[in-house]
């Protein structure tokens, strides 16, 4: 994988994000997925579950947002991409975020992991 390739999947990504339903993931994400929405999280394992998780974890394909994404390194076929995204509707509005995606060889995400932190998470005080 390279930049241009990595920032395509991002686009691709947000694009089957605002697309109703969930049959477009096999486009970007690899039958035997392993997703995780936090380091701590137990990974969600195959297409149909992330399938579930996208459909509850969003208000629908029109839910208002914008995002922002930079490529911070990109090895072999690992990239670790950091992502803005400003929520019209949602409380919190701001996250930034960083996405560890590995691809398999057809470019297809095997496994990605995110590590989410809302705007104002940590202020005045450390993480415990």
């Amino acid at each position: 994988m390279n930049h241009a390739q990595v920032l395509a999947w991002v686009d691709e990504y947000v694009k089957v994000w605002r697309s109703p339903g969930t049959s477009q993931l096999a486009s970007i994400f690899a039958e035997n997925i392993s997703y995780r929405a936090s380091p701590w999280k137990d990974p969600i394992n195959g297409l149909t579950n992330l399938g579930q998780f996208w459909e509850q974890g969003r208000t629908g394909p029109d839910e208002p947002f914008e995002l922002q994404r930079e490529i911070i390194a990109v090895e072999n076929n690992t990239a670790i991409v950091r992502i803005q995204v400003n929520y019209a509707n949602d409380t919190p509005p701001r996250w930034r975020d960083l996405w560890v995606i590995t691809f398999n060889d057809q470019g297809l995400c095997a496994t990605f992991e995110e590590w989410p932190f809302a705007e104002g998470q940590f202020d005045g005080h450390s993480p415990s």
